[in-house]
């Protein structure tokens, strides 16, 4: 049992962000059902599906016919979606918040991206340590392998 028991919550598979996401909030009791591509190393130990624990999986490839239906009914319902796929994607795939907001009113869309969807670097990559040097906060760390004196 957990705080969120009985939250469903459907995670596009994309980027590490929303996976932690949704292990996070599978951990606190949300049934979360991950949509993951068809993978080339299926079979194979993938380091990356600690991150699925607790979730239900579905393997979907979202530019094949029936797809994004198949999303659709899993977002009916629903209480979240999260995603980290670049900003503009799940509109281009039919999934974006306009659609699954007249699906499911009620539901929390959460576009996980680093540098939001709009503005001069919503198209960059992010990562923690391109934010960290951005803010000016790499200024207050040590630099490693300088001699202190």
């Amino acid at each position: 049992m957990g705080v969120l028991d009985g939250m469903k919550v459907v995670e596009l598979a994309s980027a590490w962000p929303s996976m932690f996401c949704g292990m996070f909030l599978a951990d606190l009791g949300a049934d979360v059902i991950i949509v993951e591509r068809p993978a080339v190393d299926a079979g194979r130990a993938r380091p990356a599906e600690i991150y699925n624990r607790g979730k239900r999986s579905v393997i979907l490839d979202l530019t094949k016919p029936g797809s994004v239906e198949t999303v659709l009914k899993l977002v009916d319902g629903s209480d979240a979606l999260i995603e980290g796929m670049g900003p503009g994607v799940m509109e281009r795939l039919g999934l974006g918040p306009g659609i699954c907001l007249a699906r499911c009113p009620s539901l929390v869309y959460g576009p996980l991206s680093g540098w939001g969807q709009e503005g001069p670097l919503s198209r960059a990559p992010g990562y923690e340590s391109t934010f960290t040097a951005l803010s000016g906060a790499l200024a207050t760390q040590p630099a490693s392998g300088r001699k202190r004196r």
